[in-house]
């Protein structure tokens, strides 16, 4: 079954999530990871919403989803992440079918 990585983050040094940005997209392709989106201006539809960014990955399964936030290239740029933002991030199923 898919599943998505939503992460919510409010960025502090531009410079340093610049970094963590440019190097972001080849930590996907060892685990069939798509970015289906990307939004530092998102409209807020209902409630209070802290950040300034969103992101929406898809990965083919929980398993892999965790093989890459845990895996060797993305914890190879993950130090400028959590320098540069305050985020929150979940990994949540998808639907069946």
């Amino acid at each position: 079954m898919a599943a998505y990585v939503i992460a919510q983050l409010t960025v502090h040094d531009r410079e340093r999530y610049g970094r963590y940005a440019a190097a972001f997209l080849p930590t996907l392709a060892p685990y069939d990871g798509r970015l289906l989106a990307a939004d530092e201006a998102p409209e807020l539809l209902e409630g209070d919403w802290p950040h300034q960014k969103v992101v929406l990955i898809a990965f083919p399964d929980k398993a892999q989803a965790r093989a890459w936030a845990e895996g060797p290239e993305y914890q190879a740029i993950a130090g400028d992440r959590l320098a540069a933002t305050t985020t929150t991030a979940l990994i949540v199923d998808g639907m069946p079918g």
